[in-house]
């Protein structure tokens, strides 16, 4: 019997570490492919998994070491023409030779992604000691069924990380194992087109050859590869150069109605297409702000934005018609510019339905919609607006959730968990659901986040995608992950909590964002503290101190090292990049309530104090600081291509000379005081006091406490620049 979810107690909540527990010492097993046992079409997917399964055992039978003296699962493959599209079925049985018996196991599928997931749960199910006491026959003989037709995964590549091919690869393998059949890497400048080298100018873009690799790598894993874009709105990047001043109507959207922008659409839509398989493309066109308002209205005089939207929409259609495409959108436009209301309660007002008799009659045909919606964790919000895409006349819309990854350290685990149920549970819905659907992992104000933080949300989808009802079996699923990407699952839940506080941030049906607390604290100014009344009552040191001790023990079972295919099985390689929010957690315990104790003993006159923390806890923050400065560079670094690294870096400077200024100033201080020097009011001479630290700071968001979800331009400085 599957152990369910509806609680989310286990999946979610870890109000204390757990102890890590000792891997289990069952003999080695190996996943044998023997030669003829496959189809060709499998062929150099498998070998593209085994180069990149954590524990290095899947293999081919010649690979086989001589002195290997572990247990030996031997594979078969069936492409099976009468199961339905997305099924898989998992026998297994003990077969006995003249000399010897062996076990086998046999994967029947109807798409090549349904026996790679077929991989994946063969290799979970090795990790588990007790499938050899019989105890665990669910897990070797099965019977799956995929909800969709399409269920992919789409990766922001514009907000300053641009994945490297590689890191793409392994992602893939990720996917494939899970049972996902669908990337797209959303690139709104971050591609190569032909005579346009300001388009994506020193932001990393990817070359043609680069796009057609990861697709060839896609393709062997029964993965599309669909091209996303950006067709109207998000253009900023470009829009910035005088070159592009023309295509401007305001500074993020492209100028509708002109030739010239279809022109160049044009050419947008060859590049991105060229190098990939795949007829569909995902054109964007979602937060359009202004559309209509800017150039446009001084060029060609006021008209209705909707207006102006579906006629850019049937001129982009045109284009992609000659292309031989099959377009989708954001769906955000026909209901925000309805309301007349730009902000997401325009979008997700149930009772806005822009579906007039005049916009239905005036959408193009062959138009795909893409409802997203990342912030309700009720399935009713999901279902009505499928409905009113529908009235639009899109018989098909898509459904788009999110791992919540933008503007943080590491993703929000367990809103994300809540928000995925909700809204995959929708989509599953035999009467109003969809065929298609993707989850997100967006990159928003910096992509800060190490976006591989998101593999439990994505396996927790993927689970969603092939099991009934919500039934997801956690045993299966932690099990699983481990066997797929080397990691613990609750070690990566548990990091999550960065981002929460000692008295916690409860998940309501109110609930419709996730805090970032670790992301203000890290870059507010340390001089001035002016968010610490925030948290003038929570423990923030101790908090982040035990998530630090956790994670760093964590990390200490993880090994990086390549693993002989007999020996013992190591902890959990992948743990390894725990290192981020352990290093984020050990800066906070430092920095949190710094200001506070500085502020006291200088009011106080207690400069003994005052220097024991400037040369104590604040010295230490700044090692702090420079060493999670280092290993953030390094991380990015082995991700992605160089170009944005320079944003995160100039906010780790920032904050590094800002600690070194808080210092200086302290010490100069004290050592003024050393020496008798008063400061003389009458001339505005404050070399003898600390002025940060006589203002009496105000609460700013009353009633929010830690929860709040700010940007790094909020919480720099209270200050506004010009």
């Amino acid at each position: 019997m599957a152990e369910p979810v509806e609680a989310y107690d286990d999946l979610m909540n870890q109000d204390t570490p757990t102890q890590q527990q000792d891997q289990p010492s069952h003999p080695s097993v190996l996943l044998i492919i023997e030669p003829g046992s496959s189809p060709l079409t499998l062929h150099d997917g498998l070998r593209k998994l085994m180069e990149h399964v954590p524990y290095r055992n899947l293999i081919y039978e010649e690979a086989i070491p001589q002195d290997f003296s572990g247990t030996k699962w031997y594979t078969r493959f069936q492409s099976d023409p009468n199961l339905r599209l997305g099924q898989l079925v998992v026998t297994s049985q003990e077969v006995s030779f003249e000399n010897e018996r062996r076990f086998e196991t046999m994967i029947r599928f109807n798409r090549p992604i349904e026996a790679f997931r077929g991989i994946g749960r063969l290799l979970g199910a090795i990790r588990d000691p007790l499938v050899f006491s019989g105890e665990r026959h669910h897990l070797i003989n099965f019977t799956e069924q995929a909800h969709f037709d399409t269920q992919g995964v789409m990766i922001d590549c514009s907000r300053n990380g641009v994945l490297k091919v590689k890191s793409v690869q392994q992602l893939l393998c990720y996917m494939a194992m899970m049972g996902l059949n669908m990337l797209q890497l959303y690139t709104e400048d971050t591609y190569e087109i032909e005579g346009e080298p300001l388009f994506g100018y020193m932001r990393g873009k990817y070359t043609s050859r680069e796009l057609r690799r990861i697709d060839d790598y896609a393709y062997d894993l029964g993965i599309e590869v669909i091209p996303c874009i950006q067709t109207l709105g998000h253009l900023g990047q470009i829009l910035q150069w005088p070159n592009y001043a023309s295509l401007r109507d305001n500074s993020e959207v492209l100028l509708a109605g002109s030739e010239s922008t279809y022109e160049f659409i044009e050419k947008m839509i060859s590049a991105a297409t060229g190098p990939f398989r795949s007829k569909r493309i995902h054109l964007g066109m979602d937060e359009a702000y202004g559309l209509g308002e800017g150039r446009y209205r001084q060029l060609f005089g006021y008209k209705e934005p909707t207006q102006i939207f579906v006629h850019h929409l049937q001129r982009v259609m045109e284009i992609c018609s000659r292309y031989g495409l099959e377009p989708m959108i954001w769906s955000d436009m026909l209901f925000c510019l309805a309301a007349k209301n730009n902000s997401l309660q325009g979008y997700y007002d149930q009772g806005n339905n822009p579906a007039t008799p005049e916009l239905v009659e005036s959408m193009p045909a062959g138009i795909d919609l893409i409802f997203w919606d990342y912030y309700h964790t009720g399935e009713d919000v999901y279902e009505q607006k499928l409905q009113q895409h529908r009235d639009l006349g899109c018989s098909q819309p898509w459904l788009a959730c999110a791992a919540w990854t933008w503007s943080r350290f590491w993703t929000a685990l367990p809103f994300t968990f809540q928000t995925i149920r909700a809204s995959t549970m929708a989509a599953k819905n035999k009467d109003t659901g969809v065929k298609n659907a993707f989850i997100t992992i967006w990159g928003d104000e910096g992509n800060e986040c190490d976006i591989f933080s998101s593999l439990p949300g994505i396996y927790y989808y993927a689970q969603l995608g092939y099991c009934e009802n919500d039934d997801v079996d956690l045993a299966i699923l932690k099990q699983n992950f481990d066997a797929i990407c080397g990691a613990n699952f609750d070690d990566w839940v548990y990091a999550s909590k960065i981002d929460d506080s000692p008295s916690g941030n409860p998940i309501t049906p109110r609930t419709h964002f996730s805090a970032n607390p670790s992301k203000w604290l890290l870059w507010e100014d340390p001089m001035l503290g002016f968010l610490s009344p925030q948290y003038v009552d929570e423990d923030m040191e101790a908090h982040y101190g035990q998530i630090a001790d956790h994670l760093f023990t964590a990390l200490k079972e993880s090994s990086g090292a390549t693993m002989q295919i007999d020996d013992r099985p190591p902890h959990y390689p992948l743990n390894k990049r725990l290192e981020l929010p352990a290093r984020v957690a050990l800066v906070l315990s430092l920095k949190c309530h710094l200001r506070e104790r500085c502020a006291a003993a200088y009011r106080s006159q207690d400069h003994g104090q005052l220097y024991d923390l400037a040369t104590g806890r604040l010295t230490q923050l700044m090692e702090a600081v420079d060493d999670l400065w280092q290993y953030h560079r390094r991380l990015w670094l082995s991700m992605y291509k160089p170009f944005g690294w320079e944003v995160l870096e100039l906010r780790y400077g920032g904050l590094r000379t800002r600690l070194a200024t808080m210092r200086y100033q302290i010490i100069n201080y004290l050592e003024k005081q050393r020496d008798g020097h008063k400061a003389d009011e009458d001339y505005d001479d404050d070399c003898g006091s600390l002025a940060e630290f006589n203002v009496d700071l105000q609460c700013l968001f009353y009633g929010s406490k830690t929860n709040m979800l700010l940007d790094y331009n909020r919480v720099a400085t209270p200050s506004r620049p010009g």
